[in-house]
C-alpha cells in the first residue's frame, strides 16, 4: 500500500501536505465531512471538508490569540458567547478566567463528540464546569434571538465562509452581534488571511462589514503553521474599546496565566500590520 496524505490546496499550483500514519476516523455529519488523522509531526489532525481545523502541535497558537487579547483589553469580562469552536480549545482558554458564564453555540454535535474522543487536548473544556452552557444550534439564529446587551465578549470561532460557516460572515450576523454586546462589548472573529487570493477576498469582505457595523474595527495577526500561508488574522471589533489604546497589561498580568504563544509584548505588535496588508485595507470601506 502506498503512503497516505492530508493535502490541502491553497491555489491552483500550491498545496500543503502532511503524511498520515493512521486515518483514525471518517464520517459525514448532517453538515460536513469530519476526519481525524494521526501524524508524526503534528500529532492528531482534525479536518472538516478536507480543510485543516486543528492539530495537536500548533492548536495553542490559534486558541491563545482568539481569546487572550480581548481579556487584556477588558479584564472585567464576565459573560462570554462562543459561536462555533466545536473542538473546545477556545472554551478551554476562556474558562481559565474568572468569568461568570460562558454560552457556546455549535451547529454540529458530531464535531464536539468526536473531538472528545480524538482530541482531548482541546475538548477537555467540555468537562463539567457550572459556568459553561453548551448548545447545539445555529449561531446565526441564536444571536438573532439573544437578549440585547447580554454579553461582554462574543468570539466567532468559525470555519471558512463556506458551508456551515457561511452565515457567520454576513452583515446581518454582525449587526445582531453588535446588539447582543453591552457598551464595552468586544467581538473577535476568525478573519482569514491576506496572502492567497481566495482568502484575501473573504478577509476584505468580512472587514468591510465589521467596519460598517462597529465604531472600532481592527485586524491583528498571528503565525499559524498549518493554515494557508502561515499568516492568519483575527478581527477585533468593539463599541468603545481600542485594542491598543485601551490595552491593560498590568491587569492582565494579575491573572498569572501561563501561555505558550500570547504575551504582553506581543499584544500591541500583533496589531502592527505588514505593509502589503495595510495597502489592502486602505481600500476597504
Amino acid at each position: 500500500m502506498g503512503k497516505k496524505y492530508i493535502r490541502e490546496t491553497y491555489a491552483n499550483d500550491v498545496s500543503f501536505t502532511i503524511e498520515v500514519e493512521q486515518h483514525l476516523h471518517s464520517e459525514k455529519s448532517r453538515f460536513q465531512q469530519i476526519d481525524f488523522y494521526q501524524t508524526e509531526t503534528f500529532g492528531t489532525v482534525f479536518t472538516l471538508d478536507d480543510l485543516i481545523m486543528v492539530t495537536e502541535k500548533d492548536e495553542f497558537i490559534y486558541h491563545d490569540m482568539i481569546c487572550h487579547p480581548a481579556f487584556a483589553v477588558n479584564p472585567n469580562i464576565k459573560r462570554v458567547l462562543i459561536i462555533g469552536g466545536g473542538d473546545g480549545g477556545t472554551a478551554r482558554e476562556v474558562l481559565r478566567y474568572p468569568i461568570e458564564a460562558l454560552d457556546m453555540v455549535e451547529i454540529d454535535e458530531r464535531v464536539v463528540r468526536l473531538c472528545q474522543q480524538f482530541l482531548p487536548l482541546t475538548a477537555s473544556s467540555f468537562d463539567s464546569d457550572n459556568r459553561f452552557n453548551l448548545l447545539f444550534a445555529n449561531g446565526l439564529e441564536f444571536v438573532a434571538n439573544a437578549k440585547t446587551g447580554a454579553y461582554d465578549l462574543i468570539i466567532v470561532d468559525s470555519t471558512d465562509p463556506i458551508g456551515p460557516g457561511e452565515g457567520l460572515f454576513t452583515a446581518e450576523f454582525y449587526r445582531n452581534c453588535y446588539r447582543c454586546l453591552n457598551d464595552s462589548g468586544i467581538l473577535i472573529n476568525q478573519h482569514e488571511s491576506p496572502f492567497y487570493t481566495r482568502d484575501c477576498r473573504e478577509m476584505v469582505r468580512a472587514h468591510s462589514k465589521l467596519k460598517k457595523t462597529f465604531p472600532i474595527a481592527r485586524i491583528y495577526q498571528f503565525h499559524m503553521p498549518t493554515y494557508p500561508s502561515g499568516h492568519w488574522l483575527f478581527g477585533f471589533a468593539a463599541k468603545s474599546l481600542d485594542p491598543v489604546q485601551d490595552f491593560k497589561p498590568a491587569e492582565w498580568g494579575s491573572f498569572n496565566l501561563q501561555t505558550k504563544y500570547y504575551n504582553l509584548d506581543l499584544h500591541p505588535a500583533a496589531f502592527m500590520l505588514p505593509t502589503y496588508l495595510k495597502e489592502i485595507l486602505k481600500g476597504v470601506k
